[in-house]
């Protein structure tokens, strides 16, 4: 079998893994430095996501890691369905949670009367931004563990 560059139990998955942490716990971090995201349904919602990113995340880094350093290949078809599915569907709802508050913190920010602050609506599109970075690694991660279960 062809070792995928990025399929679960590589250095490459351990970077993705890694990297969607990062992202995901800046979104939060610049989310929830206010309290005023909690009116928004689509902020909420990102937030939720996010905060399932991580865990997630962090415990496939920690298999990655395991798999890495004791050379034991993760060759297990139920076990790589699961993660293929568990990526797909955080993959979709990081999207959906991204887009929809990029959307409303523009539409905030655009707004004639605007509810938040500049300084605040532009945290909030930054926080959409780390999302939509996180979704670009929990995707490609997806795509190279859905490349890597035909081949079991």
């Amino acid at each position: 079998m062809d070792e995928v560059p990025g399929a679960f139990g590589t250095s490459a998955s351990l970077a993705l893994r890694l990297g969607q942490t990062v992202f995901s716990v800046a979104s939060l971090i610049f989310m929830c430095l206010d309290v005023e995201f909690y009116s928004y349904t689509a902020f909420c919602f990102l937030v939720t996501i996010m905060g399932l990113l991580i865990p997630w995340s962090l415990s496939l880094a920690i298999a990655d890691v395991i798999c890495i350093f004791f050379r034991r290949p993760p060759l297990q078809p139920g076990l790589i369905s699961i993660l293929v599915f568990g990526d797909w569907v955080l993959s979709f709802m990081s999207l959906a949670a991204s887009c929809s508050a990029a959307s409303v913190a523009d539409f905030l920010l655009t707004s004639g009367a605007s509810p938040c602050s500049e300084f605040l609506c532009n945290r909030y599109q930054l926080s959409a931004a780390m999302a939509v970075l996180c979704w670009f690694l929990e995707f490609s991660s997806s795509l190279f563990n859905l490349w890597l279960l035909p081949s079991l």
